[in-house]
């Protein structure tokens, strides 16, 4: 069984600073650590190798820095990892990253099945996962709690939903994208620790992979972000007292006053 999970570094921290000039995140002293939703799926990928056999290789998309994340991985008992970095793939948007992905999961050979987290949290678009499954031509289900059966040529699970969750078959190879419900991420052994230090990194850039110019980077991205800032904090509001009727009064009256209705 050939696994690829897809995984990103996020800053560590809720408390970013935005460049005022710029727009743009500050990460210069900012703790980078592996997505947290990305944590579930390498655990996943590494409880199928250990089942099933085979090999779990893990991607990343990022600067030079971004490495570590996939020493992290490895320390886990990760495979493989390769780091897709390239000064051309800065600016990339969902759509661009999710296309340089695939560009990056094709050079890996035979994989039958892909794992993602279901979201990142710098960005909680839930977009990446889909869109190398659609470019890829694969099937795909997001929201995964539970692997039921998994085979040469096919997988059986359970998608979370809002009341209860659905049971699935799907074909192979395709793509999941896993909820925190799915597993509880082991911590690193001291062995797994010593493996990652010394790891291989492999690097996928433009010069390695088979990617359009137009289609990577800012260039390529139908989205962009123009700017970037932290809402400004405002008071707690009016208080309104009284009878049902005569709040009912006030508030519109308020609501008039602001002008939202006339």
């Amino acid at each position: 069984m050939n696994i690829v999970v897809c995984i990103k570094q996020v800053p560590g921290t809720t408390q970013v600073k935005i460049n005022p000039e710029t727009g743009t995140l500050i990460r210069d002293g900012v703790e980078a650590v592996v997505n947290p939703f990305d944590e579930y799926a390498i655990e996943e990928a590494i409880r199928i190798k250990e089942k099933k056999g085979g090999t779990v290789k893990v991607v990343t998309m990022g600067p030079p820095q971004a490495e570590a994340a996939l020493r992290t991985a490895i320390s886990m008992g990760a495979d493989e990892a390769y780091l897709v970095s390239d000064r051309a793939f800065a600016g990339s948007d969902t759509w661009a990253t999710s296309y340089t992905l695939t560009a990056a999961i094709k050079t890996l050979g035979k994989v039958d099945l892909i794992i993602c987290g279901k979201q990142a949290i710098d960005g909680d678009t839930a977009q990446v996962g889909p869109g190398i499954a659609e470019m890829l031509d694969i099937p795909f289900v997001a929201w995964v709690r539970k692997i039921e059966e998994i085979s040469e040529t096919s997988i059986k699970l359970e998608r979370l939903m809002e009341e209860g969750y659905d049971v699935l078959e799907m074909p192979l190879p395709g793509l999941i994208t896993v909820v925190k419900e799915i597993n509880e991420p082991r911590m690193a052994s001291l062995k797994g620790k010593m493996k990652a230090k010394s790891a291989q990194i492999n690097t996928l850039s433009t010069s390695n992979m088979d990617v359009d110019p137009q289609f990577i980077g800012l260039k390529g991205s139908p989205t962009q972000v123009l700017r970037s800032f932290v809402p400004e904090r405002k008071s707690g509001g009016e208080k309104i007292t009284g009878e049902a009727a005569e709040l009912a009064q006030k508030a519109a009256s308020v609501i008039q006053n602001l002008g939202v209705v006339k």
